[in-house]
């Protein structure tokens, strides 16, 4: 019973001292609606004798997951949200975070479901599968992934191809446009290899869509000295990586947006793509950001 109205407390004190920390932004009776609690209680609150210290660290801990929960697109859990509270000097465990999320409202954006843009009805030869879902890499440049995406404004469909290095899951490479013919992809191929010049014998993996099956984009391939690997017919877990990336700029971002024109969306995708290689923690990095991961692979080996 003493365990439960501890908790009971420590609650109500998160959420008074979010209360008193925005009451000069909003209006009290907003706040404390939000909040779930009486405005008559908070008040008392602000009258009874408080813990001052504990007070201020409660204040302080649920401003920070909330500026850091805001700050990633509301896509953080309670374990990405614990991690990034406790790199920064906050003594709090998972359990402790997923409450304050409770306590502060604060809800993740989930994934909606999205349509298949591959084209695979096509005559083009089809290259095996030689990535064969092995997606941990031991360093940058030896296996790139890629594919299209789509992003709809009242000016009609944008479809965006990408590039990424399946080793710190960093976008290489990418192209927008109103189509999605093959010089798309190639683009976005351009700019990643450009970009990163990788030594010859990189995997390049992809579906088997007309644009990646196509002579315009082998033939790229080849004058870059790279080996062409593809997913199975209708397999999109063979291409998971990149078909996770594409589920995180849209429920992280896109599917909130509702864009009047081809250059807005333009700038929302390239909004997000800065977002999600300098700051966007992976598990599979040890909740690092792309760019991170690459920095301290570099530092370790030099």
């Amino acid at each position: 019973m003493k365990k439960g109205r501890s908790l009971l407390c420590e609650r109500s004190r998160i959420k008074y001292g979010f209360i008193q920390a925005q009451q000069k932004t909003y209006p009290v009776t907003v706040l404390c609606r939000v909040m779930q609690v009486s405005s008559s209680a908070y008040y008392e609150w602000l009258k009874a004798p408080q813990d001052s210290d504990k007070d201020q660290q409660d204040q302080k801990l649920a401003e920070k997951a909330r500026q850091i929960f805001i700050d990633n697109k509301q896509c953080f859990g309670s374990r990405r949200l614990a991690d990034r509270l406790q790199k920064q000097g906050f003594v709090v465990g998972r359990f402790k975070t997923r409450r304050i999320m409770r306590d502060l409202n604060l809800k993740v954006r989930y994934p909606r479901r999205i349509k298949v843009t591959t084209d695979s009805n096509h005559n083009e030869a089809i290259s095996p599968n030689r990535l064969d879902r092995q997606f941990q890499v031991g360093k940058p440049n030896q296996v790139w992934t890629t594919d299209i995406t789509y992003v709809w404004t009242l000016e009609g469909w944008l479809y965006v191809a990408v590039v990424i290095d399946l080793f710190s899951r960093q976008v290489v490479g990418w192209a927008i446009d109103d189509h999605m013919r093959a010089s798309l992809c190639v683009k976005a191929l351009q700019m990643a290899f450009w970009r990163r010049k990788p030594p010859p014998g990189l995997l390049h993996h992809s579906d088997r869509g007309s644009q990646y099956a196509g002579r315009e984009y082998r033939q790229h391939l080849d004058v870059m000295k790279m080996e062409q690997s593809m997913s199975r017919k209708g397999n999109c877990w063979d291409n998971s990586p990149t078909e996770r990336f594409f589920r995180s700029l849209k429920h992280e971002q896109l599917n909130y947006e509702k864009f009047k024109t081809q250059a807005a969306a333009k700038l929302s995708v390239i909004d997000y793509l800065a977002f999600y290689n300098g700051l966007r923690p992976h598990s599979t990095l040890g909740y690092q950001s792309p760019l991170e991961f690459e920095r301290e692979f570099y530092r370790n080996a030099a």
